[in-house]
């Protein structure tokens, strides 16, 4: 079933398209290699489970509206994210919707697609039911899942795709199932390593995170002394949020993923510069300013996206079929002594998940016993097929963030000698939100990219 709703926003018309599917798609792996998805749309699994809903939102210049634009299918980061809530102004999406119809997904799990949070594990009530469950939430499924709004929403038409970050990853899937549903496809900051393992990737990005976690500490040094006095104050103390979680040194550290973004080192002074009621120059002893608290729980705390907590080190898992085994906590497995939570000078963590979290995090503990057991799943299925991707002939235009603190920029290059029609673009003047600071530029580059190749498929 699906169901359509229409609003106008100040140049925008916004139309909520919402999907039913399956738990389980059929999505099978003979002898290692990858099912292609049916021309027609993808079938559900012979054992389906439940049924869950799915939002695609359309969203077009009011002005075009009635015109027959390409459709343009965003895949937001992740895993985990819910699609951006689109406003009038400027950015990538004012530029798209003024050439393309744009369908922004809410990948099942995230937003208004069955949202996975702590009342849907008190609804299963079983971790090993949930656990299962969970494994659904994967590229593959959101893969069927965009194949099958892209039939009965638009009778079959092809798209191009924008995958930024962990959307690029989907993309990679995308191209492996079921490339002929996409006429071009352009990714941000997302093109994994169709080989490596969770153990790889943590122990590649490791010195970068420990860079960047330095090149901030030179830059504002007295952020360090404010770190390391709130980290020995939390290892003593016992310091609340206001979700009731406890603030301890590691959920401080993890305050770092910011370090990512363009503006995030100075982002991250500014949140540091008001830590203290009394301001930066107070007493180490002194009162914590509730505001600097309710930001630290916001920004470590994955109550508006708890499926990032429970997934993330799945997203790299590729099963016994690409001699890998279970992910295992590889972060924690991977992380330097340096950025242990007793050294000083105290160091910032990136992006990654640890097993500390799902007892530490509020949002996270009922999700506890299911997280813990998908890091010991040892049969995942593969998510990239390398023979159909070298093979691929739809036009991809990858940009590639030479100093990523998310995605290693080597597997990144490796990944697109390894595509057919890949042109990749790397560069060193944005971070891992290029799309969305550069103001549609970075758009616009990667839309000429395809261009000048002859465009994309039709």
């Amino acid at each position: 079933m699906r169901s359509s709703t229409r609003v106008l926003l100040r140049g925008l018309a916004v139309t909520d398209h919402v999907v039913d599917v399956p738990l389980r798609w059929d999505l099978p792996v003979v002898g290692g290699r990858l099912g292609q998805l049916p021309a027609d749309g993808p079938r559900a699994a012979d054992d389906p489970g439940p049924t869950l809903q799915v939002l695609a939102r359309e969203v077009v210049d009011v002005r075009r509206e009635g015109e027959d634009l390409p459709l343009l299918l965003f895949l937001q980061g992740g895993p985990g994210g819910k699609s951006p809530r689109p406003v009038p102004g400027g950015g990538w999406l004012a530029k798209a919707t003024r050439t393309h119809r744009v369908v922004l997904l809410d990948q099942r799990g995230t937003g208004r697609s069955t949202r996975v949070d702590a009342s849907l594990a008190a609804e299963v009530g079983d971790d090993d039911v949930l656990a299962e469950r969970l494994r659904h939430h994967r590229a593959d499924a959101v893969v069927a899942d965009a194949e099958h709004v892209r039939h009965v929403v638009y009778g079959g038409r092809r798209w191009e795709t924008l995958g930024q970050s962990y959307g690029g990853f989907v993309t990679l899937t995308y191209l492996s199932r079921a490339a002929r549903g996409l006429a071009a496809c352009y990714v941000t900051g997302g093109l994994a390593g169709l080989a490596a393992d969770a153990d790889e990737v943590y122990a590649r990005l490791a010195p970068r995170v420990l860079e960047r976690s330095e090149r901030h500490r030179a830059r504002f040094p007295g952020d360090q002394v404010l770190l390391d006095a709130l980290a020995d104050r939390t290892g003593a103390e016992d310091v609340r949020l206001p979700s009731g979680d406890r603030l301890t040194t590691r959920r401080l550290q993890s305050l770092g993923i910011a370090l990512g973004r363009l503006d995030g080192s100075d982002d991250l002074h500014w949140l540091l510069d008001e830590a203290f009621r009394d301001g930066p120059g107070a007493a180490p002893d002194g009162p914590l300013a509730p505001s600097f608290l309710a930001e630290v729980d916001q920004r470590t705390g994955f109550a508006g996206e708890p499926l990032y907590g429970v997934l993330h080190e799945s997203i790299y898992a590729q099963g016994p079929d690409r001699g890998q085994g279970p992910t295992a906590w590889a972060a924690e497995r991977q992380l330097p002594d340096a950025l242990r939570p007793q050294v000083r000078p105290l160091g910032l963590l990136g992006e990654a998940t640890y097993p500390w979290m799902v007892e530490e995090v509020a949002a996270l503990r009922p999700l506890r016993g299911a997280t813990e057991r998908l890091h010991a799943v040892e049969d995942w299925t593969p998510l990239y097929d390398p023979e159909v991707l070298a093979a691929n002939e739809v036009p991809v235009a990858a940009l590639a963030y030479h100093d990523d603190l998310y995605v290693d920029v080597d597997l990144s290059l490796a990944t697109a000698r390894a595509v057919g029609s890949t042109d990749v673009w790397v560069t060193n003047e944005m971070q891992h939100d290029g799309l969305r600071t550069s103001g549609g530029a970075v758009l616009d580059r990667l839309l000429a990219s395809v261009a000048d190749r002859g465009g994309p498929l039709r």
